[in-house]
């Protein structure tokens, strides 16, 4: 058949490659098997520890795989399993972004687990994390649909357990029960598109795909372009995108303040990730008909323009809605569907002759939102145990309780808002400044548009905490018969008057994101250089093709 993919047995060179990824799974079960056999009166949170040093070792590998990749005179890719799996350099950048946000939002679990009454089973609240980074990791490094599929599901149904872990919370359970619903069908478009793109390619391996793409066009364009919708919706569900986002806001809410916090960024990334693969990989180099070229080029314009519409709608549709939003968490996950669309800009807008540099306006900007994102929910994973519930009156004069946690929020709200002295800034130029040289002007307005409106609901945390009083702040009656259950199911210390407690390992998160969000927006050039350092994009595109 052509373009038959033939799935190779690993070798123990193949092995070393993916040490990484092996050793990962291994300390997975190394855990699972500690924790089942400690006995029950061993509280289970230093799995938390332990679950950090698995991350971090595996972090290690990947940078020594790269360090020995840049080394040796190869084309700086790796393929294995039959081209299924492929380790270059933007798989590398990715899995590095994964496993360190995972670690931080380790750190943040250490120290907030421990006092939630609602999450029974502690270990694997951490050990979890561990099968869903690697599910983002083999996305990350997917070649082939299967492979694609394979991590895809594993990231997700880690991530429906991880919401469902505060057994002891109606919240939780809903969130759960939505997550897994939406997830479900997502992963349903996603498995009827790439039924399409099999059933007129004859392949399911990406360089196959795009090979017959040509041919394909030609007898089964309609056809082509359903496997490509049915696809792109199942991704944009996965990711948060408006208009496929509402269960974001819920799902946020229900779960544990640190598992909405991975959510937001390792499986949005994770997501991103194989959207790059598959846009860049398969549509932008499919190769065209010498003869009748304008149809493939249709194609791929109207895949790339409906990315671009998508970014749109997830701009304007973030912003506007978060406008009257008042629950922290909700808030967050209305920034997130906004900041989706951002990411998406790059994509959309393809290569151009006088751009190209797509991919490294998109690291910039993840490792931006990455910091800034996961410190802002460890400051509301502090303030909400502080007070009992997650609504933005929680906030009111923080200033006065926890002056310092109070500046690093305002470090991460203007990164979020994209003002100057952030890493959000850059990052949100450089897009904008991609897409104008790109031509895609519209585009740029709806940044513009969509970034000032986010001002309102971005300025009013800093409202609270500078220009509120913690006293006499009273929630009504209604909204106190609501929150009674999750204010009950932590230890709350001092409703609006106590001094805020911040844990050590959440304190280490809150100021290294900090420090290093207000770093990259003064000296940006580091984060360029260190990820021109590590990525090359003319690597990129001669290994694409």
């Amino acid at each position: 058949m052509p373009g038959e993919t033939l799935f190779k047995p690993l070798t123990w060179s193949d092995m070393l490659v993916m040490a990484p990824e092996l050793a990962l799974g291994a300390w997975f079960v190394l855990l699972v098997v500690l924790e089942m056999l400690l006995p029950q009166t061993i509280r289970r949170t230093w799995i938390g520890g332990l679950t950090l040093v698995g991350l971090m070792g595996a972090f290690t590998l990947v940078l020594l795989r790269m360090v020995d990749m840049g080394n040796s005179e190869a084309t700086g890719l790796i393929s294995l399993l039959g081209d299924s799996y492929r380790i270059d350099d933007f798989a590398n950048v990715m899995k590095l972004l994964f496993l360190g946000g995972t670690a931080l939002i380790t750190l943040i679990g250490i120290g907030s687990v421990g006092e939630d009454r609602t999450i029974t089973e502690k270990g694997e609240y951490f050990y979890l994390l561990i099968p869903a980074v690697i599910g983002a990791m083999i996305m990350a490094s997917s070649g082939n649909l299967v492979t694609l599929y394979i991590g895809l599901e594993l990231l997700s149904i880690a991530s429906y357990v991880l919401v469902a872990m505060r057994r002891k919370s109606s919240l939780s359970a809903e969130a759960a029960f939505k997550y897994v619903v939406t997830g479900g069908i997502s992963s349903a478009f996603i498995l009827f598109g790439m039924s399409y793109l099999y059933g007129v390619t004859g392949s399911v391996d990406f360089t196959g795909i795009r090979a017959a793409i040509p041919a394909a066009i030609e007898s089964y364009e309609a056809l082509l372009y359903v496997g490509f919708a049915f696809m792109l919706v199942g991704l944009v569900i996965k990711i948060a995108a408006a208009p496929f986002h509402a269960w974001s806001l819920d799902v946020y809410q229900g779960a544990p303040t640190p598992i909405a916090a991975w959510l937001s960024v390792v499986s949005k990334g994770a997501t991103l990730a194989i959207i790059i693969r598959i846009m860049f990989e398969i549509v932008l180099f499919a190769e065209l008909p010498s003869a009748e070229a304008g149809g493939a080029i249709s194609v791929s314009d109207d895949i790339f323009f409906a990315v671009l519409l998508v970014a749109a709608a997830a701009m304007l549709v973030g912003t506007i809605a978060a406008l009257r939003q008042m629950n922290v968490k909700r808030l967050l996950a209305l920034s997130g569907v906004a900041n989706g669309g951002y990411l998406l800009v790059p994509v959309g807008i393809s290569f151009t002759f006088g751009h190209i540099n797509n991919i490294s306006e998109i690291l910039f900007y993840l490792v931006a939102y990455l910091l800034m994102t996961i410190g802002a929910f460890a400051i509301h994973t502090v303030v909400s145990r502080a007070v009992g519930h997650d609504e933005l009156q929680g906030f009111a004069g923080m200033y006065y309780r926890a002056p310092w946690t109070a500046i690093a929020m305002v470090i991460f709200v203007l990164s979020l808002a994209g003002l100057p002295v952030s890493a959000g800034f850059f990052g949100k130029l450089f897009i904008l400044l991609g897409a104008a040289q790109a031509e895609a002007y519209w585009i740029v307005v709806i940044m513009v548009v969509s970034s000032v409106i986010s001002y309102y609901f971005y300025f009013g945390l800093i409202r609270q905490m500078f220009m509120r009083s913690s006293n006499g702040v009273s929630l009504s009656p209604s909204l106190r018969k609501d929150l009674k259950e999750e204010a009950a199911s932590v230890e709350v210390e001092d409703i609006h008057t106590g001094t805020i407690r911040i844990p050590l390992t959440i304190g280490i998160v809150i100021w290294l994101c900090a420090l290093a969000t207000l770093a990259f927006g003064i000296f940006p050039e580091i984060l360029s250089n260190l990820i021109d350092s590590l990525f090359s994009i003319q690597s990129f595109l001669t290994n694409m093709q």
